[in-house]
């Protein structure tokens, strides 16, 4: 078969979906020092870091709970709010319920429809950013978790488990639903019907899911927003204690080192791992699958290889060569989370190798998995935040006119609420600020889960020079990949 015409190349790219353009830079903008400079910047910011670290970092004062009773704890923790928790549980219900509700039955128009701005910017967004903050509060008020709850008190159904969770599957079903999520994102092109129904069938899932292998399970290692939610929240700055002779009053919040939290546990199986590897790979591939790059790979490097094994019908040929792009891009997708881990396991085996350690390489892997989490929420941020800013104030708008049935319920549906829009050289030195402190943050908590594992100080600085250059790679990677649609637009 001939490779198609270039034209037909080009065209194809109008397929690709705009979901992808959440940290898009309509402006014209020229990095006003060469991004080399950047790369350059960013690095020696790390090292000096390291260097800081390895000389005054010692192991802070904090409780170490086995993983199997963490994320219990957690929960329980938040569980016992009182009213509180009730007004809060029932309206995450209720929004969840009205997203269905609107996007079933209303405009089909996305910038139109209240479920859309509600999911996509509130809860995809803003409520993880919230909970980095705040704290896992998300796990008190899991609406998902509430309908089980609501289900086992008013009716006969039982959601102590059919059988046992099998403990080798891990986190791998939040995993499978978290890839599906993200490729649904990038590729489902969803309607605010699609998005409803979309809903509907993972409600359903999380149902069955509890009933066949018990709520607490379930919500534990499956309901992926769940997972992704603890993990953001062992950042929070701020925790709560429990008084065990009153486990009804939880009490006032208190100040941790940001961060700590996550060296608390550590990733009890390999597929948390990868869950956390997928938190940054995914992010990755949205900003880097839109870009000329990634194209060109593709277009230039594997389709005229695969071609010629393919024959299509005469005229079929543009047909079948954006299918096979978009197989492509979902495969691209799908293993990139494996890539990241095998990049990962070679350089904590590289630390190993450095200091002898007797400790097997998947229980290395295992300790220091938590220090990347911050590293993938700051990826998320400097992907999407702009996309906050811009769309969250079309929800003063849609509360009054949540249909599009031109309503004016609260008399704001007429109010011009322009996007809050800010200068693209601000929004590039942010994100740089935000992806060396993010990648600052986790050299720190790898250099304390070093210190506690290899003792001696400098026997865990040396083991960090691994880690250290990893580090290096994702910062100067992830700031390539956020200077592409600048280079572009420049």
């Amino acid at each position: 078969m001939k490779s198609p015409r270039a034209p037909w190349r080009w065209l194809a790219l109008l397929f690709v979906p705009g979901v992808a353009a959440a940290h898009f830079f309509t402006q014209p903008y020229t990095l006003p020092v060469p991004f080399s400079m950047y790369a350059f910047g960013a690095t020696a910011a790390l090292l000096l870091s390291f260097v800081i670290v390895g000389v005054f970092a010692t192991v802070p004062a904090f409780a170490v709970a086995a993983p199997a009773d963490a994320a219990a704890a957690t929960g329980t923790a938040y569980e016992r709010g009182g009213a509180g928790l009730r007004i809060g549980r029932a309206t995450s219900v209720l929004m969840l319920v009205f997203c269905i509700v609107t996007g079933l039955f209303g405009v089909q128009n996305p910038f139109a429809n209240f479920s859309m701005t509600f999911f996509w910017i509130v809860f995809v967004l803003a409520v993880p950013y919230a909970v980095a903050l705040a704290g896992d509060f998300y796990v008190a008020i899991n609406p998902w978790k509430a309908i089980v709850d609501w289900l086992e008190r008013h009716t006969r159904i039982a959601f102590s488990g059919r059988q046992p969770y099998p403990t080798r599957l891990g986190y791998y079903p939040a995993l499978v639903l978290y890839m599906v999520f993200i490729w649904l994102e990038l590729f489902g092109q969803l309607s605010p019907a699609a998005l409803a129904i979309a809903l509907l069938v993972y409600t359903a899932v999380n149902v069955w899911g509890a009933w066949k292998f018990g709520k607490q399970d379930w919500f534990r290692y499956c309901e992926f927003f769940g997972v992704f939610m603890r993990l953001l929240g062992r950042m929070s700055p701020w925790a709560r204690s429990w008084d065990p002779d009153a486990p009804s009053a939880p009490s006032a919040p208190r100040w941790r080192y940001p961060f700590i939290g996550l060296l608390t546990v550590e990733a009890e199986h390999l597929s948390l791992v990868v869950f956390i590897l997928f938190m940054l790979s995914s992010t990755a591939f949205d900003g880097l699958h839109s870009t000329l790059p990634f194209v060109n790979l593709y277009w230039k490097g594997l389709y005229p290889v695969i071609a010629p094994w393919f024959t299509p019908e005469p005229g079929q040929e543009f047909v079948l060569s954006t299918d096979l792009y978009y197989f492509w891009q979902w495969c691209s997708l799908a293993i990139s989370p494996f890539v990241y881990l095998a990049v990962f396991v070679a350089f904590v085996a590289a630390m190993k190798a450095i200091t002898g350690a007797a400790l097997s390489l998947r229980s290395l892997v295992l300790r220091f998995a938590m220090s990347l989490v911050p590293i993938a929420f700051v990826y998320h941020v400097t992907h999407y935040y702009t996309l906050l800013l811009a769309q969250a104030g079309q929800l003063v708008r849609q509360i009054s006119d949540p249909f599009g049935f031109q309503w004016n319920i609260f008399g704001t549906a007429l109010l011009r609420i322009d996007p809050l829009l800010v200068d693209v050289g601000v929004i590039w030195h942010t994100q740089v600020a935000l992806i060396v402190i993010g990648h600052i943050a986790s050299v720190y908590l790898a250099h304390v889960e070093a210190l506690r594992t290899f003792g001696a100080a400098r026997r865990a600085a040396v083991s960090q020079l691994p880690i250290l250059v990893l580090m290096m790679l994702f910062t100067t990677f992830g700031l390539w990949i956020l200077s592409l649609p600048l280079a572009a637009a420049g």
